[in-house]
């Protein structure tokens, strides 16, 4: 039953970017549809938990929440730049160097000699992979390699987003299912910011549209698996949870693989997947330090 709890983050944040791409639409529509969903599911949740907050940890999560929605946006938009097969590990090799280094930057973690060297053995297979994956990006036009650089410093700057979003609860002393409800309430008022400074509010000026219906269920999918995280976390210990939450990059590169034929190229699918095997050996050895 604990495996079975540990793979459902896995499964859903897997197939989150797939039917993103399914689903279609405008990426502001997409956003606010995430954050909305995510909403209902946290008031949820809340009314099982009811957590006190003294009010700074409620703002820390609140940031955390609003950092999450740009690092989300971003994403959105880097993914139809080069695609859910490469940016997915590329996205989530990112985030695996950028984590651990806050994480020694601000809260003196992997202290010992040996934590750093296997520390920074696993960030090396995890940037040896990117490049793998980045490298082997089989769209060979000027413009279209332009397109994926383009994509790629999106979210390279998205990680930032990533990075708050699991820095500010550690800040406030705050986990589990305590934060999610204030992260849901910082998600939806950056989202709404978002949407109020882009074009496609300007053009229609509305925050609810059938286009937003459509996409409420990718915010069902991230708070329901944020939610069976935390039970997997506490089940079965951070180090397997998070181990085995790395899945979801297997998932969503191989779906764009075969449903999206994003790569064709024999060559091409077996270096993405041997860069997908190296980020996924760095994470896994990252959260065992």
């Amino acid at each position: 039953m604990s495996l079975l709890i540990s793979l459902i983050p896995a499964f859903l944040w897997g197939i989150q970017p797939l039917l993103l791409f399914k689903i279609k639409g405008n990426t502001i529509f997409q956003l606010l549809g995430t954050v909305y969903g995510t909403l209902i599911v946290s008031i949820i949740i809340y009314f099982f938990n009811q957590p006190q907050f003294h009010l700074n940890a409620f703002f820390m999560c609140m940031l955390s929440g609003a950092s999450w929605t740009f690092g989300q946006f971003t994403q959105y938009v880097g993914f139809k730049e080069i695609g859910i097969a490469s940016g997915t590990p590329i996205a989530t090799a990112l985030q695996l160097i950028g984590n651990p280094l806050t994480g020694i930057l601000l809260f003196n973690e992997w202290p010992t000699l040996f934590n750093k060297l296997f520390g920074f053995l696993s960030l090396s297979l995890i940037i040896i992979g990117g490049i793998i994956i980045a490298r082997v990006n089989p769209q060979q036009t000027q413009k279209k390699q332009l397109k994926f650089k383009h994509g790629f410093w999106i979210l390279f700057i998205g990680t930032f987003g990533y990075i708050g979003y699991s820095t500010f609860p550690k800040l406030a002393n705050v986990g589990g299912t305590d934060a999610i409800l204030p992260q849901a309430f910082g998600m939806v008022i950056t989202a709404i910011i978002i949407a109020k400074v882009s074009r496609t509010y300007h053009a229609k000026k509305v925050l609810f549209d059938c286009q937003i219906l459509d996409n409420l269920i990718l915010g069902f999918v991230f708070g329901i698996a944020a939610f069976y995280y935390l039970v997997s976390v506490h089940v079965n210990g951070v180090a397997n949870g998070f181990i085995i939450t790395q899945m979801d990059v297997v998932i969503s590169t191989l779906g764009g693989i075969v449903i999206f034929k994003e790569i064709k190229k024999i060559k091409a699918i077996i270096f993405t997947i041997l860069g997908l095997i190296l980020i996924i050996i760095g994470g896994i050895v990252t959260s065992l330090i």
